[in-house]
C-alpha cells in the first residue's frame, strides 16, 4: 500500500473543498440552517488556509536552514 503525503493532502485546496462539502452535506442531511452552515463552511475555509501557511512556512523555513548550511561547507 502507498504512503500518503499528508503534508501535500492538508495544503491542497481540493481537499479543503472536499471537507467543506461533505460536512455541509451532512449538516444538510440532518437539517441544519444556514447561518450554521456558514459558520462551519467559514471555520473550516478558516482552518485550510491557517495549515496551509503553517505548512508552506515550515517548507521555506526548512529550504532556509538547508541553504544556509550547504553555504557554510
Amino acid at each position: 500500500m502507498k504512503n500518503i503525503n499528508w503534508r501535500r493532502k492538508l495544503s491542497s485546496r481540493k481537499f479543503w473543498a472536499a471537507v467543506s462539502g461533505v460536512v455541509i452535506s451532512v449538516m444538510i442531511i440532518f437539517g441544519a440552517d444556514s447561518g450554521s452552515q456558514e459558520k462551519i463552511a467559514g471555520a473550516i475555509t478558516s482552518t485550510g488556509v491557517l495549515v496551509t501557511y503553517i505548512l508552506a512556512e515550515s517548507g521555506t523555513d526548512k529550504a532556509a536552514l538547508n541553504n544556509s548550511e550547504d553555504s557554510e561547507e
